[in-house]
C-alpha cells in the first residue's frame, strides 16, 4: 500500500507556522454524543481562512465527533463510520496533522450521514464542484477524500467485521482481529426485518436497533481507529472516474472564501488615508 501524500503546498515551520493544539476539543458526553468521551473517538485539528475571503488562520480550531453530531442532527453510525474513515485518510494526506480545508474535495454515499461528514471536514459542496457521490453504489459506507494542490487520493472505509449494511460489500481487503460485542449477523438480520416491515417495524424493533448501533459505536471507539477502518491511496485517480455525473451541478461557483488564503501582508500596519480611498 503506498502511503505517500506528496508534498505540501506549504511546510509547517518553514513556509508557515500554524499554532495547533490551542483550544481543547469538546469531549464531554452529552445524551446525544455519549461516544465522543470514549478513548479513541477522532478530534480533528482544522486550519481554515480568515472570513469570506481572507488569509489563512494562524491557528487550528479542534473538531470532534460531538461537533458532527451537531451538525448532523443526530448521531448515528454512519456519521461515526465516515469521521473514522476521514480520521485515517487525513493521516495519508497531512503528515503534520493539520487538515487544510482550503484544498480538500471529497466523494461520499447518498447517506445524509456520510455526505454531511465529508461536508463537514473538507468545506467541499455540490455548489463548487468540490463534493460528488459515488458512481459505483458499492462504495456507499466508504469516502474518498483528495487532496488539490498534491493531487492525491485516499479511499478509506471500514474493515470487515464491523459492516453491518446488507448486500454492501467491503471495498478494501481489511479485517478485523477483535470480536464486537454485538454479533453484526444479529444486527443485519434486524436491519432486513425492519426493512421488509414496509415501514411498520415492532416499537421493539426500533428500540433494538438503536441499542445495537450505540453499542457498536461506543465499542469500536475503545480501541485504536486502525483496527476498525482503513485506507488507500488511489493511484491515477480521477475526479469523473469516481462520480456519479447525475448527481452533479453543471454550473458551478468559485469559491470565493479560499481565494485570497496566501495575500501578502501591509509592509505597515497604518495605512496612509490616500491607500484606502480616502482624500
Amino acid at each position: 500500500m503506498n502511503n505517500s501524500a506528496g508534498e505540501a503546498t506549504y511546510l509547517q515551520g518553514e513556509t508557515i507556522f500554524i499554532e495547533s493544539g490551542v483550544e481543547a476539543p469538546d469531549r464531554n458526553p452529552t445524551w446525544y454524543a455519549s461516544m465522543v468521551a470514549k478513548p479513541f473517538a477522532p478530534v480533528f485539528e482544522m486550519l481554515a481562512t480568515q472570513g469570506g475571503p481572507g488569509r489563512y488562520y494562524p491557528y487550528t480550531y479542534p473538531v470532534t465527533l460531538k461537533d458532527l453530531v451537531r451538525f448532523h442532527g443526530h448521531d448515528c453510525e454512519g456519521i461515526t463510520t465516515a469521521a473514522c474513515s476521514a480520521w485515517l485518510a487525513f493521516k495519508i494526506l497531512f503528515p503534520d496533522g493539520i487538515i487544510d480545508r482550503s484544498v480538500l474535495w471529497g466523494i461520499s454515499g447518498e447517506a445524509p450521514c456520510m455526505s454531511d461528514a465529508v461536508a463537514f471536514l473538507t468545506g467541499a459542496r455540490p455548489q463548487y464542484g468540490n463534493l460528488g457521490f459515488f458512481k459505483d453504489k458499492r462504495y456507499n459506507h466508504a469516502i474518498v477524500l483528495y487532496r488539490a494542490d498534491t493531487k492525491v487520493a485516499v479511499l478509506a472505509t471500514w474493515k470487515e467485521g464491523i459492516n453491518n449494511i446488507p448486500r454492501e460489500p467491503v471495498m478494501l481487503p481489511g479485517k478485523i482481529a477483535w470480536k464486537p460485542k454485538v454479533s453484526m449477523k444479529d444486527v443485519m438480520a434486524l436491519k432486513s426485518a425492519v426493512k421488509k416491515s414496509g415501514g411498520k417495524p415492532t416499537p421493539f424493533q426500533v428500540d433494538l436497533m438503536r441499542y445495537q448501533q450505540w453499542s457498536h459505536v461506543n465499542d469500536i471507539l475503545e480501541r485504536p481507529l486502525e483496527e476498525s477502518y482503513q485506507a488507500k491511496v488511489i493511484e491515477d485517480f480521477k475526479w469523473e472516474d469516481w462520480i456519479d455525473p447525475d448527481k452533479t451541478i453543471v454550473k458551478t461557483h468559485e469559491r470565493a472564501d479560499t481565494r485570497l488564503k496566501n495575500h501578502p501582508y501591509r509592509s505597515n500596519p497604518i495605512v496612509p488615508p490616500t491607500e484606502h480611498g480616502k482624500p
